[in-house]
């Protein structure tokens, strides 16, 4: 049965999620290029925004993944969606309210699959899917980041074993930039895609397009200003802790940080794998502590962080 009021409602909602998503998550992409000094904090949020808005219209596959691969549409009713969405928001505004950069993607699945489950029982979820595209994505994506971070940590100090700390500082934070913008870019095809699915979701449940639909174009420009809208206020909070917290970051740690999480970003949403951009950041950022000789890794912040 069609409720267009309701429709509306949830979809408002949903831009709200973007939101939050995007000032939760600006740390995700910039952290580390202000704590070395690559970038000021008001350019960095601002490039940050800008190519979460380009990403957002790269990729639709998880956007794909989100309607139509983790429940049953038929089972699902814009009440069902509301209440997952209110989930997510609550959860997301927690997080940062204390600084923790917890996952805003998972806040959200979990909060739809919460509320289907409540609404119509386990039958009505895709277990396949939900384990092949959230939970093995969700459980190596750290790892795999780390590893990649390390090795590119380690092969950087080596090529720049012969430069002044001078020198490689300059050339390694000029190197961030690109990196920094390529994590930007990376967060739009993944995160803003996660609301466009459930806006599609909401919109199929209301019997607007037919199950298996592609988001409209409308769904896909709101959802990518919603974002970069969020990014550009920044969440300063999760900067520090992600900046600062984790691994005291030189320039060379950071571009290798911020290669990696582009890297395991853009190739997870090319699969149509919705990801934990934070926790890819959070592995990288620790993988780029231990492939730098007598770096620190605080592990107690970052088992706070998970």
């Amino acid at each position: 049965m069609r409720n267009d009021v309701i429709l509306v409602l949830v979809v408002i909602t949903a831009l709200a999620f973007d939101f939050t998503n995007g000032f939760h998550d600006t740390g995700n992409a910039m952290a580390t290029s202000i704590a070395t000094g690559a970038l000021s904090p008001r350019v960095a949020v601002a490039l940050s925004g800008l190519l979460n808005l380009v990403g957002a219209f790269l990729s639709l596959a998880v956007a794909a993944t989100i309607a139509s691969g983790l429940v049953n549409t038929a089972d699902v009713t814009l009440t069902v969606v509301a209440a997952g969405l209110a989930g997510g928001i609550i959860w997301n505004l927690i997080t940062w309210l204390f600084g923790i950069p917890s996952s805003s993607s998972h806040a959200l699945i979990g909060g739809v699959i919460g509320a289907t489950l409540a609404a119509a029982g386990g039958s009505a979820v895709k277990w396949h899917g939900l384990t092949s595209k959230v939970v093995i994505p969700a459980a190596l994506s750290p790892i795999i980041a780390a590893l990649v971070a390390a090795t590119g940590t380690w092969l950087l100090f080596r090529i720049s074993r012969n430069m002044t700390s001078a020198a490689r500082g300059h050339g390694f934070r000029i190197g961030q930039v690109g990196s920094a913008c390529m994590v930007s870019l990376a967060h739009g095809t993944n995160d803003a895609q996660k609301t466009m699915g459930v806006i599609t979701l909401a919109l199929i449940a209301n019997g607007t397009p037919a199950s298996g639909s592609q988001a409209p174009f409308w769904v896909i420009l709101s959802c990518a200003l919603a974002i970069s809208a969020g990014t550009y206020i920044g969440g300063w909070r999760v900067i520090r802790t992600l900046g600062k917290g984790l691994v005291e970051i030189e320039s060379p740690q950071g571009m290798a940080a911020e290669s990696s999480s582009a890297a395991v970003i853009l190739l997870s949403s090319s699969f149509g794998y919705s990801l934990s951009t934070t926790h890819v950041a959070t592995g990288s950022i620790i993988g780029t502590g231990l492939g730098k000789r007598g770096a620190e890794v605080r592990w107690g912040c970052g088992r706070a962080d998970g």
